[in-house]
């Protein structure tokens, strides 16, 4: 057994700039400045865990006090300044951790130390390690020294959490931002720590480790060395992902493949065996998601750069995406968006994530009788083919032809009682029934159902139901080729109709209001008697009544059993404009007619403010 074992997270920690992994940039900016001797007296090392914050902290310490540096701007690790620091002695380096060290004491003994000169080298820097917590009480305390120190004192704070600090600390000091280390040059770095401890790899295991470790250089050594302890130095795929408990990208890889055909029971089984291996159903879908959008950026040679990994993975990936259209990427990540966020509030989870796969596999090939987006039974359009001319045409098969009428309404507009709505809606006009089929009288429901399909959307009621029922002789009238009927009606009767339709509609407020105020009156048309004027005063009203005039005008000629009957709109342009009353002509109109009201204000001396 080795007692002097060290965690590579340790034992290969960055000792030169040359050795850091991932910052090349900042690297370089930071041995130029120490080339040149442009030294600012604060610095700010900002980015997330395992980047190499504090490392090239301790790194630039090292280095401006070392005697013989290298052309690269590395400190040499052999002056006497670089043993001391190596060895953890050196007075010229401190460091203070503000995690523990956070209160306004800890700061006063550190601007105390500051005063003291460097008993050997050039500076003496404090290194101070996560500075986000310290308190506000402290940060004020600091502000005055880290804004004024002695010319031979360097401050390095270090932060995950910039936006924590407050804004004067800031401005005192040098900004560096670290990046978050790429799976590349993870997994590179791997390889190197792996020959040098004698371990084997696969590539493929390093590349789950480098996922996992999410950018962290100091996360990734931590699950090598898990992972080479379990596997007993020799890191494959399979002992990678059973340590870790990661799940296979297998899965997601004949996921996919499932949807491209379509196959529902296949990726049904799929998410079976994730669930037998004991994955959260909410890792599942994340990942999911986070697959699709890796294999959307990966088949497109521009968008390939946004793929974090090695290049035997984009190859792989770009692979499978060829097959499937931008537009499938788009809907299936809203799709596993959409699930993520109602995860939580789903009472059957399982059910919830089921139904997202049988959604994603009909967005590449839609079951038959269902919707392209998974919502369920789509409706199929009907094509009516034209019928051939009969030899010899019958005269008793009159076809129904649309015949204008004034006010620019046909009878094609109004719904008519037909037998398969559908047929009317995807055919121009309709079709002459063949000469040895009588056309068949339709069902009584087919007269309510359509209305009330086209009043659902605004809560009105079916048009049918307005009105009362229709005598034997209007419904066997009332057939595709039936002739147009025009019995004679009153002005009263139509009154009453208008009243009768306002209150089979109570909640359409704005309706009933134009139609109460405005009733129809006749057009004085010679040619046209059936015409009718409603006078409307603003275009608002007229706007009201267009759009319920699809709904109204069938209505009204249902029941009034004539299909000539119409009526057109007018504004009238002479009437008064509405006034706004003020208080004072609200309160004088309510006396007038209230006498009890102004007795009331006379005995209590009531006033207007």
């Amino acid at each position: 057994m080795n007692d002097n074992y060290i965690v590579s997270a340790r034992k290969y920690r960055p000792s030169t700039f040359s050795s850091v992994v991932g910052q090349k940039a900042l690297t370089a900016t930071l041995r130029n400045a120490i080339a040149t001797n442009r030294l600012a007296h604060a610095y700010l090392f900002c980015g997330s865990r395992g980047v190499g914050k504090t490392s090239c902290a301790r790194i630039f310490a090292k280095t401006i006090n070392c005697e013989h540096p290298t052309a690269e701007g590395d400190p040499c690790n052999e002056c006497s300044s670089c043993r001391q620091f190596n060895e953890n002695r050196s007075l010229n380096i401190l460091e203070l951790d503000a995690a523990s060290n956070n209160s306004v004491n800890d700061i006063r003994e550190l601007t105390d130390q500051v005063l003291v000169p460097p008993t050997e080298g050039r500076y003496r820097v404090f290194i101070i390690d996560e500075v986000h917590m310290l308190s506000q009480a402290a940060f004020n305390a600091f502000l005055k020294t880290l804004e004024e120190p002695p010319a031979h004192v360097i401050f390095i704070l270090a932060t995950t959490e910039k936006h924590k600090i407050i804004p004067t600390i800031l401005s005192r000091c040098q900004i560096y931002d670290f990046s978050r280390i790429t799976i590349a040059d993870i997994i590179d770095h791997l390889e190197y720590v792996a020959s040098q401890e004698g371990i084997t790899t696969e590539r493929s295991a390093l590349n789950v480790i480098a996922r996992k470790a999410d950018g962290a250089m100091r996360d990734a050594l931590s699950i090598f060395d898990q992972v080479a302890a379990s596997s007993r130095g020799n890191i494959t795929y399979q002992s990678t992902i059973d340590n870790l408990n990661v799940l296979d990208e297998r899965y997601y890889s004949r996921l996919v493949d499932a949807f491209k055909s379509g196959d529902v029971p296949a990726a049904l089984m799929v998410y079976k065996e994730v669930r037998e291996r004991g994955f959260d159903s909410h890792f599942f879908v994340n990942g999911l998601a986070q697959y699709l959008r890796d294999l959307m950026v990966a088949r497109n040679p521009l968008t390939l750069p946004l793929l974090d990994t090695d290049d035997a993975v984009k190859e792989l990936m770009a692979k499978q995406g060829e097959g499937l259209e931008p537009a499938f990427f788009y809907a299936a990540m809203s799709l596993c968006n959409d699930a993520d966020l109602a995860y939580r509030q789903s009472s059957n989870k399982t059910f919830l994530v089921e139904l997202l796969l049988i959604k994603l596999c009909q967005q590449h090939s839609p079951s038959p009788g269902y919707s392209g987006n998974g919502e369920g039974p789509a409706l199929k359009k009907i094509e009516v083919a034209p019928q051939a001319a009969p030899a010899a045409p019958q005269a008793a098969q009159p076809v129904a032809q649309p015949r204008p009428v004034a006010g620019g309404t046909s009878v094609q507009q109004a719904p008519q009682p037909v037998a398969q709505p559908a047929v009317a809606q995807a055919a121009p006009q309709r079709q002459t029934p063949p000469p040895h089929t009588p056309a068949p009288a339709p069902p009584r429901a087919a007269v309510s159902t359509a209305p009330r399909r086209a009043t659902a959307g605004r809560g009105h009621v079916s048009m049918a139901a307005a009105f009362e029922e229709k005598t034997p002789a209007q419904q066997q009238a009332e057939t595709v080729a039936a002739p147009r009927n025009r019995a004679p009606f009153s002005h009263e009767q139509l009154l009453q109709l208008w009243e009768k339709y306002m209150a089979a509609n109570p909640k359409a407020h704005l309706l009933i209001n134009t139609m109460r105020a405005h009733t129809p009156q006749p057009a004085g048309d010679a040619s046209h008697p059936e015409l009718y004027v409603v006078t409307v005063v603003n275009p608002g009203q007229v706007e009201i009544m267009n759009q319920e005039k699809p709904q109204l005008l069938p209505a009204l000629r249902s029941a009034l059993n004539n299909d000539y009957f119409d009526f057109t709109l007018a504004v009238d342009e002479n009437a008064a404009a509405p006034t706004a009353w003020s208080d004072r002509d609200v309160l004088n109109h309510m006396v007038e007619n209230s006498p009890h009201l102004a007795k009331f204000i006379t005995d209590f001396k009531l006033t207007l403010s």
